[in-house]
């Protein structure tokens, strides 16, 4: 009839048998008052019985309903309980489990073998007691010399409760009827409304709220009075007892998991949502400043940052229902929750923090609606760059030299005005917010636990299209594509935010720059052999900024062969060596998109009959583009306007297509 029965005296009855209904699970539980039964809730899968029952009366229970095995979680005190059970369990043949509460460690304080002995101690001391050992053995603190003045009884709102206590002369404000279970506030509160020296009370483990009052009492600087567990027979957790009943049951457990953002660390940030799901929670999983952040006393933790070790330890462990997930600030804001909810499945609860972003531009009065965000921690994302151009800069840095780097850098540009605002600790005690111009934080060593706002009063902001202007550049006798040429041959490149670009034959730079300007997290790299154009280059980097522009002197293909795969490449002199160069950067990226400008005949042939091999020699599909740009600029004589041509330029596009998807590829972590 039914596959388990719980004897379910105490919190941890209470959920395994919600354990069991939740995964379909017939059970019935036993409980000894009608109080005990408001706890649960019956259901298609759990029936609950209030009735005290005696050994002969469990056998014939058991008999009758012929159940898999029989769970004890009974409170520990309960002795004469747990014997009856577990004998009528023997003479049944049913299995016996008995469910442990979990234990506290001793503390700084007095423990006593029972209340009269509590009493007994009581008698030499001076000052208010609170007593939370309930109604039953009120009658030996009567023994305390003016007890009806100094102590405080603290029992259930029952009416025959109520009355048994007045009996022993507990009423007024001395006898307080209040349900639990208590939280350390209000323990806390209660110890000072009546400026309680002592408390006493039952080692009675987490569910019985043994931790919170220890709490309180050490805060009010009251000295706990602990009456002794009882020693307890063999038994299981209830961590043990769920594995266990997954186990035999054969259990798809449901979950709750929750990937909760913690804000930037203090609890002072967590939302009240968040603290409802850790409070809620029997696992907490998280790095070690996180998880240690948000866990409550006695709570399990699993300190682990890695998606797929904390997917695989949630899968092996069917013992946790709720499972808290803790991570940084904001799970939207280059969080892990993107591959955690992945490996976990769209069931996944998300609860959003506060995030740095918002706090942080706060403390220091700045809006952040019209700043550039985003974070250093461990990846590239092109800082200089985009100080240049926006007047704001949010980012998060993750190392404790990171200030200096940035400090270093913008100096090296000619940025040292910029100001710095810098937050490490967000949130803690020893949080440390302050602005300085970059030039004052050379050398500077700071937290890595850190953000930074870079505000630069002087922002150039970026054209919305490619097409910087000739006089821009600084000029020399090394060759320059020009504005209209430029412009038509980056947009036929189709860079990225985050492209890893080559510019080979990169004369003056401004293909490179320009690259480097829109490819702002990621790389370029200019190869250019003549040394006056190198030179050129260098100069022109540190006007514009763009320190994600590598300069690299020597010719292709030779001074491309260490440099990292290209997603793009820009071909603008080849010195002859037009088909290695292509057949080299196909070999580092299959799918790299090219463009090649030609002013020669012989050139285009020679690209053209490069695209004819890869056409026939390889399995690909290929897009194949040809443009012809012929450019004339206005000149003034006199009065008038002539206009003077430009040399014909060939702008050749190259790049592999998905034959299944037939779309144009443009894969920027192919190796």
């Amino acid at each position: 009839m039914y596959k388990a029965i719980v004897f379910a005296g105490t919190t941890e009855g209470y959920e395994i048998c919600r354990f069991l209904a939740e995964n379909r699970i017939s059970a019935l539980a036993c409980v000894a008052t009608e109080y005990g039964m408001k706890s649960l809730e019956e259901g298609e899968f759990l029936s609950v019985q209030a009735k005290r029952l005696t050994e002969e009366e469990m056998e014939k229970l058991f008999k009758e309903t012929e159940p898999e095995l029989v769970l004890d979680a009974t409170h520990p005190y309960a002795a004469q309980v747990t014997e009856n059970i577990s004998a009528a369990c023997e003479k049944t043949g049913r299995r016996y489990v008995r469910v442990l509460r979990a234990g506290s460690g001793q503390q700084e304080a007095v423990y006593v073998k029972d209340a009269a002995e509590a009493a007994e101690y009581l008698k030499s001391t001076e000052g208010n007691v609170l007593l939370t050992t309930g109604s039953k053995e009120l009658s030996a603190f009567a023994a305390v010399p003016d007890y009806q003045e100094r102590l405080f009884a603290r029992v259930l709102s029952l009416p025959s409760v109520i009355e048994a206590c007045r009996a022993l002369g507990f009423e007024g404000r001395h006898l307080i009827a209040v349900q639990g279970p208590f939280s350390e506030e209000f323990n806390t509160a209660m110890l000072r409304q009546y400026r309680c020296k002592y408390l006493v009370t039952k080692d009675s483990g987490r569910a019985g709220g043994f931790q919170e009052k220890l709490q309180a009492a050490f805060a009010c600087g009251a000295v706990p009075v602990i009456i002794g567990r009882p020693p307890e027979k063999e038994g299981i957790s209830l961590k043990e007892c769920k594995r266990m009943l997954a186990e035999q049951f054969s259990m798809s457990v449901r979950r709750k998991i929750t990937l909760l953002g913690i804000g930037m660390g203090s609890g002072d940030t967590l939302t009240v949502g968040g603290r409802s799901a850790v409070e809620q929670a029997d696992l907490i999983i998280g790095a070690k400043r996180m998880a240690d952040a948000v866990r409550l006393p006695g709570q399990d933790v699993l300190y682990e940052y890695r998606s797929g070790e904390i997917a695989d330890y949630i899968r092996s462990h069917l013992e946790y229902s709720k499972i808290v997930i803790a991570l940084s600030g904001d799970v939207g804001f280059y969080s892990g929750a993107k591959r955690l909810l992945e490996l976990l499945g769209p069931d996944t609860e998300i609860i959003c923090g506060i995030s740095s972003v918002a706090y942080f531009m706060g403390k220091i009065g700045l809006s952040w609606d019209d700043a550039k965000i985003v974070s250093a921690h461990g990846r590239e994302c092109g800082l200089i760059p985009l100080i240049r151009t926006h007047k704001k800069v949010f980012a998060i840095l993750g190392t404790g030299d990171k200030v200096a780097e940035l400090a270093e850098r913008l100096c090296g540009y000619g940025m040292e005005d910029v100001l710095l605002y810098v937050g490490e600790r967000l949130s803690y005690e020893d949080e440390h917010i302050f602005v300085k111009p970059a030039g004052e934080l050379l050398g500077y060593q700071g937290d890595a636990l850190s953000v930074l706002c870079a505000y630069n009063g002087k922002a150039v902001p970026l054209s919305a299209t490619h097409g910087l202007a000739d006089e821009t550049f600084i000029r020399g006798k090394a060759p320059m594509t020009k504005t209209e040429i430029r412009t038509v041959s980056l947009g036929k490149l189709r860079l990225t935010e985050n492209a890893v670009c080559y510019d080979v034959g990169a004369g003056t730079g401004s293909v490179s720059v320009e690259m480097a300007l829109r490819a702002f997290s990621g790389k370029v790299y200019a190869v250019e052999k003549k040394e006056d154009a190198v030179l050129l280059l260098e100069e022109n980097k540190r006007k514009f900024a763009v320190d994600n522009l590598t300069v690299i002197q020597g010719t292709a293909p030779e001074a491309i062969k260490e440099l990292p795969a290209p997603t793009h490449a820009f071909i603008g002199g080849s010195s002859g060596n037009l088909k290695e160069i292509i057949h080299l950067l196909l070999k580092k990226n299959p799918y790299v998109r090219m463009v090649i400008n030609c002013i020669t005949l012989e050139t285009v042939s020679e690209a053209m009959e490069c695209i004819r091999g890869l056409e026939a020699g390889n399995a690909f599909d290929w897009e194949t583009e040809v443009v012809q740009l012929a450019v004339a600029r206005s000149k003034s004589v006199g009065r008038y306007h002539m206009m003077m041509g430009e040399n014909p330029i060939y702008i050749i596009t190259i790049q592999a297509r998905d034959p299944e998807e037939k779309t144009w590829i443009q894969k920027e972590d192919t190796p």
